[in-house]
């Protein structure tokens, strides 16, 4: 690779991650406000987050609305998958373009329809709501991923399972969801995180009781510039690399896998090589 073309990509990844080498140190300031570098370092930040019910609350929510989105995502995201790839149909593209809505219009637009909508359905300040208005968010992604991994599957194998006898449910249980798990567990990934880091949206309907984490960080910084909020966004932080480590964990653990496995073979083919 061109030298230079490694040198802009480690610049452009130090400009990404140099918000973290600021933050997660200032979430063990001793300092009463957020300043930077720290005077000290304490664990009173941490303590406060995981200990005080105005934190503890919306964590609680986000991971419960986080959950919820998945599944709803998964709900509609798979069978929609399956019809854009397997099936012709007459306005496809249509579906297809209202799948993708979402990523075009500007979420500011959309959290005021969904606040006017769902006030006349009575979903405002609901775990149900703010579920559904995630949802619709983390769609088009989880859509996209399922598709992409759709177009690449072969479908021999689910052509002989069901010359074998086996019914479409067993086929989709045994043969085709085993071979796509990593496109399924990276769409619900995404629709997770998705819905965890969600605020505009948060701001409109989840109201005061169902308020998420990222609406509590946002009112601690117009509120009182509330130092707990590094050890949130910390913790976002840590949660998010956890959930990528879990899915690049299976990737390496195969690769390693497969590479024993063929040094091994090597280290066979080579003594019956020198025999004969």
């Amino acid at each position: 690779m061109n030298p230079w073309i490694r040198a802009l990509a480690l610049l452009i990844a130090v400009f990404v991650a140099a918000p973290m080498f600021i933050v997660i140190p200032m979430s063990f300031s001793s300092a009463a406000s957020l300043t930077f570098p720290p005077p000290g370092y304490t664990l009173a930040n941490y303590v406060s987050f995981f200990s005080d019910p105005n934190w503890t609350q919306p964590l609680t929510n986000s991971l419960v609305i986080g959950l919820g989105t998945v599944c709803v995502t998964m709900l509609f995201s798979v069978p929609a998958s399956f019809a854009l790839v397997r099936h012709i149909f007459a306005g496809r593209a249509l579906f297809n373009l209202l799948i993708m809505l979402p990523m075009i219009v500007p979420t500011i637009v959309m959290a005021l329809g969904y606040y006017i909508y769902f006030g006349q359905l009575r979903l405002v300040q609901s775990y149900l709501g703010v579920i559904l208005a995630h949802s619709c968010i983390a769609m088009p992604m989880s859509t996209l991923i399922l598709t992409a991994a759709l177009k690449g599957f072969d479908r021999s194998v689910e052509r002989a399972a069901m010359n074998l006898g086996a019914s479409p449910f067993t086929t989709f249980r045994l043969i085709t969801f085993p071979i796509l798990r990593p496109a399924f567990t990276v769409a619900g990934l995404f629709a997770f995180i998705a819905s965890f880091d969600e605020a505009v949206i948060s701001l409109f309907i989840s109201g005061r009781d169902k308020a998420t984490l990222p609406r509590q960080m946002f009112n601690a910084v117009r509120q009182e510039a509330d130092p707990t909020i590094s050890a949130a966004s910390s913790f976002l932080f840590l949660l998010v690399l956890a959930g990528i480590c879990v899915w690049l964990a299976p990737q390496l653990i195969r690769r390693r896998t497969r590479a024993a496995d063929q040094s091994q073979g090597n280290g066979a083919t080579q003594p019956a090589a020198a025999a004969s």
